[in-house]
């Protein structure tokens, strides 16, 4: 008898086939889109650290995420940059901040739309930490805790559906998930920047939303690079304390971390595909090197492999769009 051949070029020979195996699906349903919402201002301005992303006016704002969710996005992470900046970090929980404004903005003009809000003080302290300091310059935890509880209630006040704490302080999870109970915002989810790291990819951003901070680093509260372990137990921690959805930032570095937090914890993962990923993509396709759309499908596929669920990216409009026309 003739010894049978295995041959698993078979099942790609064809599109059809190819489609019908595939293991990791990617829908535009997963994709949420990181925007920037600016105070005071009455047009668009591009980020040039981001090609393609602007800093919004709230009627662009929402013109933008029109935009998006007729593509199939449906989801909107929103980032604010205030006027005016102070050691207390005031506008992240003003009741008339540029989130709390753009977020009833969003839910008029999109009611469908799932509006997620960055719950952190970095964009609105004159030092650009993410906490309150002290004389010495240390973030302070405890502290920081009641304001950015005072943070998330505010915006859950506005109408948002997900409020997502990216500071990195201990306890924050628990102080935000209490205090929105407290106000009856039972029905609103946190997802938490679990494990989020002290990364260098984060540079584009700090230049859109202004927040790189006067003195020093992040290095003591956000994690180290080089942890695995570490970020399983930032996850335990927030999970216990009560966040809906976890988070790892960055992604396309961190692949491995997602893919351990996928395989620990029965919760839906997201990653965070940060500006300098998306940054790096585009300046190698302007140069004519990539192939833009075949190398972010790839990437966001890549994420989703790993284990999350839905991926924040900055590519969002964009591959919804291509995912379409190749369906």
């Amino acid at each position: 008898m003739k010894r049978q051949v295995i041959r698993p070029r078979r099942l790609r020979r064809t599109a059809a086939i190819r489609g019908l195996v595939r293991e990791t699906r990617l829908s535009p349903e997963q994709l949420i889109y990181p925007m920037f919402a600016a105070a005071g201002s009455n047009r668009a301005t591009e980020i040039e650290a981001i090609p393609g992303q602007f800093r919004w006016p709230i009627d662009g704002l929402c013109e933008e995420a029109g935009r998006a969710y007729e593509r199939g996005v449906k989801s909107v992470l929103i980032f604010g940059i205030p006027e005016s900046k102070d050691e207390m970090g005031s506008g992240a929980y003003d009741p008339k901040g540029v989130v709390q404004e753009a977020v009833r903005a969003l839910k008029r003009a999109l009611p469908d739309l799932t509006v997620m809000t960055d719950v952190c003080l970095c964009q609105y302290t004159s030092h650009g930490h993410c906490g309150v300091v002290d004389e010495s310059g240390c973030v302070m935890n405890d502290p920081t805790l009641e304001l950015l509880a005072r943070t998330a209630v505010s915006h859950a006040a506005a109408g948002a559906d997900v409020a997502a704490p990216s500071d990195m302080m201990d306890g924050r999870v628990g102080a935000i998930r209490e205090a929105l109970d407290e106000s009856e915002f039972e029905n609103v989810a946190v997802m938490s920047y679990a494990a989020k790291y002290a990364s260098a990819f984060y540079g584009p951003f700090r230049e859109a939303a202004e927040s790189a901070p006067a003195f020093g680093d992040r290095k003591s509260y956000q994690m180290d690079p080089a942890n695995q372990r570490e970020a399983l137990k930032e996850v335990a921690l927030d999970i216990e304390q009560g966040a809906d959805i976890v988070m790892v930032k960055p992604a396309l570095a961190y692949l491995d971390v997602i893919q351990l937090v996928r395989q620990r914890f029965d919760v839906p993962v997201a990653a965070y595909n940060v500006s300098g990923e998306y940054a790096m993509v585009k300046a190698a396709a302007g140069n004519g090197w990539l192939d833009e759309k075949a190398v972010v499908l790839e990437i966001l596929t890549a994420i989703r492999r790993a284990g999350a669920d839905m991926i924040i990216t900055y590519f969002a409009k964009e591959a919804a769009d291509w995912l379409k026309k190749s369906i």
